[in-house]
């Protein structure tokens, strides 16, 4: 079928579009690979990275969180490439599918060569992939609305939040003891399928998509005016209160598994005992988030609004509080264990609910309110800049140059 047999502009419908099925199954998968590989970094640098000769080779810690922070941040710097290839150029189709093959190659060089240079080909590859689809695959959600089911953007985006904890909920439980049990390989070789499988699920919806055409030379005209610039400033500003939340959130996939390491990891379930994984313990803020959801959505906003009224800004900053909360239990389960002490690793879960909570409330609200607020022919471009704010954070990580090596 040839391209302009596609969908350009959203079906009269009052139901769910036909194409979030495949978006929301897309973003499960690809989320999937990118928490399983994003939880054992770390643990994979610190223990298992290799020299070309096969000898391990391991970084310290300071070196394995300066790469972490690097390509995490480095992932949340390339959207604006995304969002420019896709409002300009491309359209968001064909900058997701062709984009996630350099995604899909990166998580085959990462799992195939375990050594520094297999690590910063295939981080660099995957960050280059990831960032690059970020703000058309969330951009492209409300894409597939119209006039008569606007009314169904919210709960679309809601769905789309939960397929990502979804996707990172069982990545994160079970790549750790992959990587335990098979090795780096299979621990990286799984979430590499489940990449081929998010590409594969997003071109099967091709037809069901609205492929809303890129602006071209219009862009220039359309968005370098008084009116747009003004709205782009706006959001930036807004956007740029994010930058601690991210800086802090960030943490709990580096500086909090390191911590748990040093922690006493057995768990009494009614008599039933169990060691839990270091990086597996990430798993709580996927589940966490999975069932705050809902229970923000019809119990918590509901009840706070009948005393004062909640607006989307005001659930930012509420996010924004709640999260610094969380560091302060952190930073005393620190000092228990810098006094000597080996508190158990349970000690850890008030800080994981107060995280969950924050991110509902600022991190959901942002990526609707991202959408919801930019001009038409600027929604990847504004996606991309909430995305530059979790980049931006990046200067408020701990940094140290790295050790050369082979």
């Amino acid at each position: 079928m040839a391209e302009n047999k596609y969908l350009t502009a959203p079906q009269k419908m009052t139901t769910m579009p036909p194409g979030i099925p495949y978006i929301v199954g897309n973003e499960a998968a690809e989320r999937f690979n990118f928490y399983g590989l994003k939880a054992i970094l770390v643990i994979f640098m610190t223990q298992y990275l290799r020299d070309r000769s096969g000898a391990l080779a391991p970084m310290s810690e300071n070196d394995a969180n300066f790469w972490f922070h690097l390509f995490v941040g480095s992932n949340y710097f390339f959207p604006m490439m995304g969002a420019i290839l896709a409002d300009v150029f491309w359209g968001k189709y064909r900058t997701v599918f062709w984009i996630s093959m350099v995604y899909c190659a990166g998580c085959l060089v990462l799992t195939a060569d375990n050594t520094r240079l297999g690590l910063a080909v295939g981080l660099g590859l995957i960050a280059l992939g990831a960032g690059g689809i970020k703000p058309c695959v969330a951009s492209n959600v409300g894409d597939q609305f119209g006039a008569t089911n606007q009314h169904l953007v919210s709960r679309a985006f809601g769905w789309f939040y939960f397929a990502v904890n979804i996707g990172s909920a069982f990545s994160i439980w079970f790549i750790p003891r992959f990587l335990q049990d098979y090795g780096p390989r299979i621990a990286f070789g799984v979430p590499a399928v489940l990449m081929l499988l998010a590409t594969f699920i997003f071109w099967s919806g091709r037809y069901k998509f609205v492929h809303v055409p890129p602006k071209g030379k219009a862009f220039i005209s359309e968005t370098f005016n008084r009116k747009s610039l003004a709205i782009l400033g706006r959001l930036a500003l807004i956007f740029a209160f994010l930058i601690p939340f991210w800086a802090l959130w960030d943490q709990s996939g580096g500086e909090w598994v390191l911590q748990a390491q040093k922690m006493d990891r057995i768990i009494s379930f009614f008599g039933w005992k169990f060691e839990l994984l270091a990086a597996q313990l990430q798993v709580v803020n996927a589940i966490m988030i999975l069932s705050f959801i809902p229970l923000f959505q019809y119990i918590i906003y509901p009840a706070i609004d009948k005393i004062w009224k909640l607006t989307a800004l005001r659930k930012i900053g509420l996010g924004i509080f709640t999260i610094g909360v969380s560091f302060l239990v952190s930073a005393w389960i620190e000092s228990k264990i810098q006094a000597g002490l080996k508190p158990n690793i349970a000690w850890q879960l008030p800080a994981f609910a107060l995280l969950s909570a924050g991110e509902v409330m600022a991190s959901i609200t942002a990526l609707e309110f991202a959408y919801t607020q930019a001009p038409k022919h600027l929604k990847a471009v504004v996606q991309a800049i909430f995305y530059l704010s979790i980049w931006r954070r990046g200067g408020l990580q701990f940094r140290r140059p790295p050790l050369q090596g082979s």
